[in-house]
């Protein structure tokens, strides 16, 4: 097991669901988490317990991975200690919307298009030349099942994390040759804020996504997350696709 003791992580997306409880997962060993969120009350709690919890070194910082001008100035304004990133979780991510794709919100394809992929990128982007330089270090991005089947009024999602999934392997073969690793993580139905923000704040529509069965948890998700980052340098964990027991494909769940 590769250790991360006093190793830089950054998160996106710290402030709820995988984001957080990855955050949390690699301060209780010990690494020193660098977080980032557009909700900046959330994010600030969170660091506050990381840093009784874990005693664990915490930089949090407000951050709309769309805009890609503040992500450049937030990546080259970090304090020098903050700097040598061991390991990216491209986590910043959501679904808006459960629409064909005849009647769907423009505004809601801008979003997710503009989160997940573009986002994605231009964190990557920022961080990963460092990584190069330093002669080390590991992208770990947050994909979907989404990103293997597509399924009813889902497309745009689907499209977005069916690029998560090229960009992953893309950036794996663009840095053969280089000691940086590169996974990605695609989980299943997982029960966090997902279907909330999904359905713009309508929880009753939300909860019965989750009605007659038991999802994953945001934990469930954390814990792959820190086993592919905690393999030995020599092994990259490519994919890991991760089911509840009763979901067995993207449109087939059994419920009781």
């Amino acid at each position: 097991m590769l250790s991360l003791k006093d190793k830089i992580v950054l998160v996106t997306g710290a402030s709820s669901g995988i984001g957080r409880s990855a955050a949390r997962a690699f301060a209780a060993l010990g690494a020193k988490i660098l977080m980032c969120a557009r909700r900046g009350e959330r994010l600030a709690e969170l660091a506050k317990e990381i840093e009784g919890g874990h005693r664990a070194g915490v930089h949090a910082f407000r951050l709309d991975v769309r805009d890609q001008a503040a992500v450049d100035e937030a990546i080259a304004g970090l304090p020098e200690e903050w700097r040598a990133v061991e390991v990216l979780v491209n986590n910043a991510g959501l679904s808006r919307g459960l629409d064909k794709l005849p009647g769907g919100l423009v505004s809601d394809w801008e979003e997710m298009i503009d989160t997940n992929v573009k986002g994605l990128l231009y964190v990557t982007r920022a961080v990963v030349p460092g990584m190069i330089e330093r002669g080390r270090g590991h992208v770990i991005n947050i994909g979907s099942i989404a990103g293997h089947e597509v399924y009813p009024a889902g497309a745009v999602y689907c499209a977005t994390k069916f690029a998560v999934r090229a960009l992953t392997k893309g950036l794996r073969l663009d840095l053969n040759g280089t000691p940086v690793r590169v996974s990605e993580v695609a989980p299943g139905m997982v029960e966090t804020d997902f279907s909330l923000v999904r359905f713009h704040g309508d929880g009753k529509r939300a909860a019965k996504v989750y009605q007659g069965l038991t999802p994953l948890g945001p934990d469930d998700i954390a814990d792959a997350v820190v086993w592919c980052a905690t393999r030995p340098l020599h092994v990259n964990v490519s994919d890991v696709v991760i089911w509840p027991t009763a979901q067995a494909s993207a449109t087939l769940v059994h419920r009781t």
